[in-house]
Formats: C-alpha cells, sequence, structure tokens
C-alpha cells in the first residue's frame, strides 16, 4: 500500500459506533434532521444536491425495509445514486474476501452503507477503504437507529438533555447504541432485562465510563416496573434478534415478564412516551395495537430514521 492511500484511508471519516460522533455532532446531525424534515414537510425544495455526481454501495448481508429504503430516499433527495448489493450479489467474506470487495469499492464508489452480521467485517472494511464506511446494524451496534431515535426524543421533549430514558429487553445491538447515545447526550438511561441478558462487558466498561464523564446515571434492573418508574421514555424492541432464532423459545420464556402493554405505559405517567425501533413482534416484548397509543412516537421514530440519516449523509459524505 503507498503513502498516498494510507493517507486517504486514514483521513476517511467513518461511522461504526455512535461514539464515532461527539454530543455536539449528534446534536448537530438531530438538529439538521429536524430542518430537513420541517422544510420536507412545507414543500420547501433544497437549493443545493450535495451528492450530486456521487454514488453510494448498499451493501447488506441481512434483510431490512427501514435501513434500506430510508438511505435510499436519503441519497437520492441529496443528489446521489446508490447501488444495492444484497448477500447473492457479493458474499461478504465467503465468495470473496472482505479485504477484496473494499479495495475494489473504493475504486468505484463514493462511500459504503454496510449491514453486516458481524462488527468485526466493519473494521476490516474501515481498514482497506479509502471511503467511509457507513454501520447499517451489526451484532454490536446500530449507529443509525440512535441518531433517529435521538432526533424524535428532540423533536418530541424539545431537548436532548436531563430526561430519563428506560429500555426493556435485551443488551442488544440497538440497546447498545442507544445506551451510548443518550448519556453522551446528557439524559439517564436505565435498562430492565431478565438475568444474564445485559450489555456485554465491552459495552458495559464504555457505558459506565460515560455516565461518569457526563455525570449521568445508569441503572441496570431485574425488575420491569422499577425502571419504567419516572421515565420520560418507555423503549422496547425484539426479544430475538436476527441470528438468534434457535433462542426463540427459550428467550419467550425468560421475558415473558418484561412486555410492554397498556398497564406499563399507565404506570410510567401521562407524559411517558413509547418508543419501538420496528419490526415489532406483537404480543412478544409489546402488545397489540400499543404503537397506535396515543403516548406512541414509533412512526414518527421509523420516519426519522430518513431525516437523520439524510443529516448525516451531509455530514460525512459531502
Amino acid at each position: 500500500m503507498t503513502n498516498e492511500i494510507s493517507q486517504q484511508i486514514s483521513k476517511s471519516r467513518n461511522l461504526l459506533s455512535i461514539l464515532d460522533l461527539s454530543a455536539d455532532e449528534i446534536l448537530g446531525i438531530c438538529n439538521r434532521g429536524k430542518e430537513i424534515k420541517e422544510k420536507f414537510n412545507l414543500g420547501i425544495t433544497p437549493d443545493t444536491k450535495p451528492l450530486k455526481n456521487k454514488t453510494i454501495a448498499i451493501l447488506f448481508e441481512k434483510p431490512s425495509l427501514r435501513t434500506r429504503v430510508s438511505f435510499e430516499v436519503a441519497i437520492q433527495r441529496l443528489g446521489g445514486s446508490s447501488i444495492y448489493l444484497g448477500p447473492q450479489e457479493v458474499g461478504l467474506g465467503t465468495r470473496e474476501s472482505i479485504s477484496d470487495i473494499t479495495k475494489v469499492l473504493s475504486r468505484y464508489v463514493d462511500a459504503i452503507i454496510c449491514r453486516t452480521f458481524a462488527h468485526a467485517n466493519l473494521e476490516e472494511m474501515v481498514s482497506n477503504s479509502s471511503i467511509p464506511i457507513i454501520n447499517a446494524l451489526s451484532d454490536l451496534e446500530h449507529p443509525c437507529q440512535t441518531l433517529a431515535d435521538l432526533l424524535t426524543i428532540l423533536e418530541h421533549k424539545g431537548k436532548l438533555k436531563d430526561l430519563t430514558v428506560s429500555y426493556i429487553g435485551d443488551g442488544n445491538n440497538v440497546a447498545n447504541s442507544l445506551a451510548l447515545g443518550i448519556l453522551s447526550s446528557g439524559s439517564d438511561f436505565r435498562i430492565a432485562h431478565p438475568e444474564n441478558y445485559g450489555f456485554q462487558q465491552k459495552i458495559l466498561e464504555e457505558i459506565n465510563a460515560i455516565a461518569k464523564t457526563t455525570n449521568r446515571i445508569f441503572i441496570q434492573s431485574n425488575q420491569r416496573d422499577e425502571i419504567l418508574s419516572g421515565s420520560d421514555i418507555i423503549y422496547t424492541d425484539v426479544w430475538t434478534s436476527m441470528g438468534q432464532e434457535n433462542e426463540h423459545n427459550k428467550r419467550l420464556v425468560a421475558f415473558k415478564n418484561f412486555q410492554i402493554n397498556e398497564l406499563s405505559i399507565t404506570h410510567a405517567g401521562p407524559n411517558t412516551l413509547l418508543m419501538h425501533p420496528m419490526p415489532a413482534h406483537y404480543n412478544e416484548e409489546i402488545s397489540e395495537g400499543l404503537l397506535e397509543h396515543p403516548q406512541s412516537i414509533v412512526f414518527d421514530q421509523a420516519e426519522n430514521r430518513l431525516h437523520a440519516q439524510q443529516a448525516l449523509l451531509e455530514k460525512i459524505i459531502v
């Protein structure tokens, strides 16, 4: 590898973790996303197309509705074009090595948005890329979801600081990024989960370090109602993530007392808002019909994937 290519790689701005963004950058993306949404709803067309003549590769090992469509529409609205590459086209690390795929795509496109099973795949891509790599979901984090979540909280609460966000579920990729993002932004984070379904040690260490730095409260509990009380936001996610299907029946038993239902919202209070990243598994982590509850902001949250990612693309690629 030449020194010139090494310098290009080192200068690429990547998003693998929500911690790749500072608290100010997170707030800036959320404010920009809010502005984009407000202008779009007023029918105001952008004067410029910052991704004009740029092409983005959307490389997915996992299926997706919200992530794929929101990124493709965001790229189009910014004036760029996208190429979708599913597992059949690429075979990441099987049909061809990750390093070779990344080096070739770096010659063709201006950025790679990757949704993959293993976070290590993203790290290998970064080490072989001269263009930005964006994590559209891995087994460790889902930073783009968290940006949309924070935009939604800002939209409905008017701030990101001094709130209490309570997550009910296991320490999965969504919970990892959410906890880090909430604490970094200056709010408290609480999680209720069955025993042995909490955060991995590495993430737990990062969470505790950020909570200490920002002087915010982080609480773990095995009691759902204890965590719900006094929450500004209730957040839940599926009990069984993609790749964990063989654990489904075991998880149904372990999580049976952790469902969010009408009583959960009543217990939390009239000003508490409900969030879920979707897809929802009704009558598992959430009771049927609850996404339409007056205190639910779930469909705003889904829409805001588009606006937050448009703001992110402006920041990273332009």
